[in-house]
């Protein structure tokens, strides 16, 4: 391992030692490692240290669509930015196992999975503290992230603003938060002021790696900007009748910073649909354990008698619109793992399909 891979996030030996990783260094030993910090539709940008990426060649199963009859593999099988590879020459021959990765449901109607990035650390959910505060957003990027292994952090920007038009506003944020982000550091910064800035520090020292989550004009560029120390993102005004932005980041990209850490920086995402491997109970371990002391054990939190859960909405200990959300998720996340397995039961069955075709065709013409 060479300072420079170190500077880009290079794991510790403990993970490089990890027997998938050896495996697939062994398998390519003329290969170099390398990381992929942009991801483009027409490829990858990769780097081998600081300084600078270079274009590279994905393998020819990235580039045809994901069907496993065609010799495809699934989007999220394959590089995102964050991930490590292995280059011969300025071709991608390997895919690094991952230690972590970030991932939503795509957009459409059939199942799909969109990875927002890989080998991360920890995830910072930025939100304005203006008309882009919303409490049940923040709480579906906690979903989302829960059970990845991977640390979130919310991180409330303009706090500067919203001070200046309310004192208590910073501290109405957090109140507003504390059942939504329970034991989830919620951090309020300035995002244009170094000093406000540097309650990050903790999460930022040398070798780890942070992506930013957030909508358009949530202040992720501005943040980038300043941890950086130059106007290396382009950033834009929101509108001042509901604070939203525009994207000014449009594509994924991974950043050194000054402290050794790397920072990824995201574009605004309107859609934050779960992939059916999120673990609702992680987030609302207080609905959950409210719904053990209900009377009947299949109770539905409607009109049963006993029911706990609608006995502390009456009482004011639960908030409404958090239970609500609560259904909300558990019903999107039990559709997605629907057809998350029934993906999964196409995609074992596309392969008996192949192996049976390729020993038919070898009875028939002989191995190759």
């Amino acid at each position: 391992m060479t300072p420079s891979l170190r500077a880009i996030g290079w794991p510790y030996a403990a993970q490089v030692e990890d027997a998938a990783w050896r495996e697939t260094l062994s398998a390519h030993p003329d290969a170099r490692p390398a990381r992929v910090i942009e991801q483009h539709r027409s490829g990858y940008v990769v780097a081998e240290g600081p300084d600078a990426g270079i274009k590279a060649e994905s393998p020819p199963e990235w580039q045809r669509a994901s069907s496993y009859r065609k010799g495809g593999i699934a989007p999220e099988e394959r590089a995102a930015v964050g991930d490590w590879v292995l280059l011969e020459g300025k071709r991608i021959v390997a895919l690094l196992p991952r230690h972590s990765a970030i991932k939503r449901g795509a957009a459409g109607e059939h199942y799909k999975q969109q990875l927002i990035a890989a080998n991360i650390d920890t995830v910072f959910v930025v939100c304005g503290l203006d008309a882009d505060f919303n409490p049940r957003r923040i709480e579906r990027y906690l979903v989302l992230i829960g059970g990845s292994g991977v640390e979130p952090v919310v991180v409330l920007t303009k706090a500067d603003k919203a001070i200046a038009l309310e004192a208590s506003a910073v501290d109405d944020a957090r109140a507003a938060l504390d059942d939504v982000a329970q034991g989830v550091q919620v951090v309020a910064v300035n995002a244009k002021d170094p000093d406000s800035v540097a309650a990050l520090a903790p999460w930022l020292s040398a070798g780890e790696s942070i992506v930013l989550v957030g909508s358009s004009g949530a202040g992720k560029s501005t943040l980038t900007n300043t941890l950086l120390g130059i106007e290396k993102m382009k950033t834009s005004e929101v509108r001042e009748s509901d604070s939203r932005g525009r994207h000014t980041t449009t594509h994924r990209a991974l950043i050194p910073l000054p402290s050794g850490a790397c920072l990824i920086d995201t574009p605004g995402m309107r859609e934050l649909k779960p992939t059916g491997e999120e673990d609702i109970a992680e987030n609302f371990s207080d609905i959950e354990a409210l719904a053990d002391q209900c009377r009947f054990r299949d109770c539905r939190h409607a009109k049963e008698p006993g029911c706990a859960v609608r006995a502390a909405i009456e009482a004011g200990t639960l908030d409404a619109a958090r239970f609500a959300n609560f259904l909300k998720l558990r019903d999107e996340v039990a559709g997605a793992a629907d057809k998350l397995a029934t993906r999964l039961a196409q995609k074992a069955n596309d392969k008996v399909q192949n192996k049976s075709l390729y020993k038919r065709i070898d009875d028939k013409y002989g191995k190759h």
